[in-house]
């Protein structure tokens, strides 16, 4: 078995390094790593940094000629993909590969074919700002009324899957963090049930160079509202 392993970075200097050493040390057993690292368009020294990794044959790197937000460089990233599942990761240090086995889980067990890893499962999580955290969580009880799934952190980055659902996911209509938070998620819950399974959360500020605002807030909820509105559920 094969896991994709997508990246999608964006100026990220201060990280990149640590992170793909940190999916390299940690253990997934039988299961091989396939490493894909978009470098979505960095106008800082991410890209250098990246002339060193992309020596080995241990990653796949591609560049984006500008920024065109993560939708696009995950579509990127899927395209690329030949594992039997992909997960996304970011590229900062706010989730640990420490985890992956513990994503990985249900579906080795048989117990599932999507994983979420969910921050809000984890007593000891204690975001940076509370408004960002807090506002994802409640981002999901909004998508949970709409749609009736059950879900607890629809903007958890880490998400796996089985290559074969990326056809349905290649058309989705956003390129910027809503294609991730809504319509990932939104896709997925209608091609198979979604188990989450805690995960650990070390969220940045905005001085290390989060780039989250509550503008990414408020677009993911009109993107859910759109979706509703287009599936003429009401």
């Amino acid at each position: 078995m094969k896991l994709s392993i997508i990246i999608p970075a964006y100026n990220e200097e201060n990280t990149i390094l640590e992170i793909l050493r940190r999916i390299e040390v940690v253990d997934l057993g039988d299961i091989n790593k396939e490493i894909i690292i978009i470098d979505d368009g960095s106008t800082d020294g991410t890209r250098d940094i990246l002339r060193g990794p992309e020596q080995s044959d241990k990653y796949k790197i591609f560049y984006q000629k500008k920024n065109c937000g993560k939708g696009a460089a995950l579509r990127r990233g899927f395209k690329e993909a030949t594992g039997d599942f992909i997960v996304i990761q970011d590229a900062d240090l706010e989730y640990d590969p420490a985890d992956l086995p513990i994503m990985l889980a249900p579906i080795l067990n048989g117990r599932a074919s999507i994983v979420f890893g969910s921050r809000a499962l984890r007593k000891n999580n204690v975001p940076f700002s509370a408004i960002y955290f807090y506002g994802g969580i409640l981002l999901s009880k909004i998508f949970n009324i709409l749609f009736g799934t059950k879900l607890t952190d629809i903007a958890t980055c880490y998400k796996l899957f089985p290559r074969k659902f990326v056809p349905q996911l290649m058309h989705l209509a956003t390129n910027n963090f809503v294609f991730d938070v809504v319509e990932i998620t939104y896709s997925l819950s209608g091609l198979g049930n979604i188990v989450e399974v805690p995960i650990s959360y070390k969220a940045r500020s905005k001085k290390s160079g989060k780039k989250m605002s509550a503008l990414h807030g408020i677009k993911c909820l009109f993107t859910m509202l759109r979706i509703k509105l287009s599936s003429h559920v009401f």
